[in-house]
């Protein structure tokens, strides 16, 4: 915790630039509007907390324990007010308001109790269980507007990926890329075949879900768009790498995926399907990023184990980098 009152791991990481610097500076009026704008009271003896990008306060309003969000401007975080009212509670935690500027007031869940420290199998239960109450089918209701289609995001992906591949000197086999390139292809916009579209929060793994305190679980942070569920699986595969089994990892990952979508009533193949495109994705961008080998290894082990083609020279599961 530093002097201001914002969490130290924030202020390392939105210090380094002129846009982060500017947010953070804004923290403290923004809270205290947010104080003021919905009648709160500090809960001085829980909190504040950080996630990756975000201040979040505990709070109290007429003694219901509650937390205010204050995120960081980014582009992933657009979209979770309006998917936090589709679920409306529904496997995700509860928006009791936002002020339209990025500000959410939300329900208190137990910041101490995480789907991360579940072990495995008991962990695919939780998660499935969660997954089948955030798949929400497209209604008609005008949130669902604002969000992105995940068919037009392979579509994009299908005429991107070639050209990031090709300046980025191939850092990879080209047969990796064709897999990709195939998923696009029969997942996209032009390809796909029948499907069911439903609400997706594409980040869903361990450290975004939550206990609740009725001794539950709720997601949290949604990166939410609308498209197949199964997209969802891949952040379950790229967590957690160092528990595999030491012999055979690759198969083990692959039987994660199968036991991962199965007890979220998922296809098991278009869980598989979907992962490999988004670790060839992230490979790319991580390629393009200096000092990201831990992270470019870490997803070309996933995209290739899932092939059942491991690629040679990269470490063991055990020693992949870890995610934070």
């Amino acid at each position: 915790m530093t002097a201001t009152g914002v969490p130290a791991d924030l202020v390392t990481r939105y210090s380094r630039t002129p846009t982060g610097r500017a947010w953070l500076a804004s923290l403290p009026e923004r809270l205290e509007r947010g104080l003021r704008r919905w009648d709160l009271e500090l809960d001085a003896e829980a909190g504040p907390w950080s996630g990756f990008g975000a201040l979040v306060v505990a709070v109290r309003r007429a003694g219901e324990p509650l937390v205010l969000k204050l995120p960081y401007p980014h582009e992933e975080a657009a979209s979770e007010a309006v998917a936090l009212r589709l679920w409306s509670g529904r496997g995700a935690v509860r928006l009791i308001a936002d002020d339209g500027d990025g500000s959410l007031l939300l329900e208190r869940l137990d910041a101490g109790r995480r789907l991360q420290e579940i072990p495995f199998p008991e962990a695919y239960a939780v998660w499935g269980a969660i997954m089948r109450r955030l798949a929400v089918p497209e209604d008609d209701r005008p949130d669902w507007a604002a969000l992105e289609r995940l068919d037009a995001r392979a579509e994009h992906w299908s005429d991107e990926l070639p050209e990031r591949w090709e300046r980025l000197g191939r850092p990879f086999p080209r047969w990796l890329l064709e897999e990709a390139l195939d998923v696009c292809a029969t997942r996209g916009t032009v390809g796909r075949r029948g499907g069911r579209d439903v609400l997706v929060h594409t980040d869903l793994h361990g450290m975004n879900v939550l206990g609740d305190l009725d001794g539950g679980f709720r997601a949290i942070d949604p990166q939410a768009a609308v498209g197949e569920a199964e997209f969802a699986v891949a952040p379950m595969l790229w967590n957690r790498l160092p528990e595999l089994r030491r012999t055979n990892s690759a198969d083990a990952l692959l039987e994660r995926c199968w036991e991962l979508a199965d007890a979220a009533g998922l296809d098991g193949e278009a869980a598989r399907a979907w992962a490999v495109l988004r670790e060839v994705e992230n490979a790319l961008w991580y390629a393009a990023k200096p000092g990201h080998r831990g992270e470019l290894e870490r997803s070309l082990w996933v995209a290739s184990a899932l092939c059942s083609r491991l690629l040679p020279g990269l470490p063991a599961a055990n020693e992949l980098k870890r995610l934070d």
